[in-house]
């Protein structure tokens, strides 16, 4: 029986449209990507390359190479090795890269050249899609989460253990050169002294390679623990004198002036070392060893990752990454950012228990929302408490009672709506479960990229298509 199949001939020449874009259906998110990149300000970027002289082989277009990188975060795909090859295997890909072929190490070092100009395009993003509409500042739910460094724990080693390894190891490479010394001395008495011998053995220069990096690990954390030490002798010794000229002037009120006192001796930041327990991690030092909050009892050396977002499209408004393993001292921060990047803060702003403290709900820069963060994280089932709205109760007690109201528990409710598929999103769905690069101004970078991207799927999928300029 005969079949009606269409034409199929593989070795048939086919003449391509001329017009690269028609290879791609009208509304394609790279179509997108293109006429985005259009508008933004890269003038960072090509300054670079305008100081530099005109001699050697020209360089991939700017606006191209960073139109691939955001089109690869936004696919869930930003490492190098597989932008380069998308560009011979993906339509989408080779669309944006005009049919030309950059290599991965051309990639890789145009990211790490310029990342905190790409990470400066966040800003250019946000104002896009508030010109959009997609951020109305009801609602903003604030959030972090952990993600790997480009790092192992087991790299990771205690100050305690630096100081048991140093020894060890010490003692192996004073073992090592005297076998040596002894070796050389009994081929001297064989072969005479013109023999060269003065290759270090590969065991003793890999000894003494891994005890010079624990004696810059101990060196880094001793650094780092009379530096906090200095600041926190400079903030008693102001709190004392503080008190002392309090009591001071009471006194001389009540009984005439008196001699001062003699202010006690602050601990020398000097002689302030690091706790037993103090980590360091070997391949990535900035990054620090954190609960894992997803899976209970775990641990990673990582990041913890910030973001506000806004509940009318989920934009992120602000993002940043730090390397303290608990969230109470970023709320402050945050709102701050929050402030700087849309102008002002929303008229509820949520975060969950683990951003608590007197000292955030009181503070000034909180002053203009209604914050709803709870005291205490409870239980599956357990009833909360119903606090109290006296001015004389804690602000623990307060923030209770203003969450047990009906409008209280209704905007609450939405938060983990809000701010927690976003990391859903960045994670499951783009792949956002460990950083490429290593430090923590190269993750702040790497993560502004998700950040923006983030933002851009967003507007592309709110129908916007022309685009306004940034400026004015």
């Amino acid at each position: 029986m005969a079949h009606g199949y269409l034409p199929y001939d593989i070795d048939q020449r086919l003449l391509l449209p001329p017009d690269m874009r028609a290879w791609l259906p009208q509304g394609h998110l790279a179509l997108f990507i293109l006429d985005v990149v259009g508008e933004l300000d890269l003038s960072p970027i090509y300054a670079v390359y305008d100081a530099k002289d005109e001699r050697g082989r020209a360089g991939y277009h700017p606006a191209m190479m960073v139109a691939l990188l955001i089109y690869g975060y936004c696919t869930g795909r930003p490492s190098s090795r597989r932008i380069e090859r998308a560009t011979h295997e993906d339509v989408a890909f080779r669309v944006i890269a005009g049919d030309r072929h950059p290599d991965h190490d051309c990639i890789a070092a145009l990211r790490k050249l310029h990342l905190d100009a790409l990470a400066g395009l966040f800003m250019q993003v946000l104002q896009l899609c508030q010109k959009a509409g997609l951020v109305k500042l009801g609602h903003i739910a604030i959030d972090g989460t952990k993600i790997k460094a480009n790092a192992s724990k087991h790299k990771a080693m205690s100050y305690e253990r630096m100081g048991e390894a140093e020894k060890k190891l010490q003692d192996e490479v004073q073992r090592l050169l005297a076998e040596a010394e002894r070796i050389d001395a009994e081929e001297d008495g064989q072969h005479g002294k013109g023999r060269r011998g003065d290759e270090l053995p590969k065991e003793l220069a890999r000894r003494e390679s891994r005890l010079a990096k624990i004696r810059e690990a101990k060196a880094a954390l001793e650094a780092e623990a009379k530096a906090k030490a200095k600041a926190k002798a400079k903030a008693e010794a102001d709190a004392s004198a503080e008190q002392a000229k309090a009591k001071s002037q009471e006194r001389d009120a009540e009984t005439g002036p008196t001699p001062p006192e003699a202010a006690p001796k602050a601990p020398d930041p000097q002689e302030a070392k690091p706790a037993p327990k103090a980590q360091r991690n070997f391949t990535d030092p900035e990054s620090r060893i954190m609960p894992d909050g997803a899976n209970k009892g775990a641990f990673v050396q990582g990041y913890n990752a910030q973001i506000a977002v806004d509940a009318e499209a989920q934009i992120i408004v602000a993002a940043d990454v730090v390397q303290a393993p608990n969230d109470v001292r970023q709320l402050v921060p945050m709102a701050e950012a929050i402030v700087a990047n849309v102008g002002a803060l929303a008229e509820t702003t949520s975060a969950d228990a683990g951003y608590f403290s007197k000292e955030n709900v009181e503070h000034p820069a909180l002053a203009t929302t209604n914050l709803l963060v709870p005291p205490s994280r409870l239980k599956h089932g357990q009833a909360p408490s119903p606090g109290s709205d006296n001015p004389a109760a804690s602000p623990a007690d307060r923030m209770r009672h203003k969450l047990a109201s009906d409008e209280g528990r209704a905007l609450y409710k939405m938060r983990k709506a809000i701010v927690e598929p976003v990391f859903g999103q960045l994670k499951a769905v783009r792949s956002l479960r460990q950083f490429l690069m290593r430090g923590l101004a190269a993750a702040r970078g790497e993560f502004a990229l998700m950040a923006l991207t983030h933002n851009l799927l967003k507007l592309f999928r709110s129908g916007v298509r022309a685009l306004a300029p940034i400026a004015g």
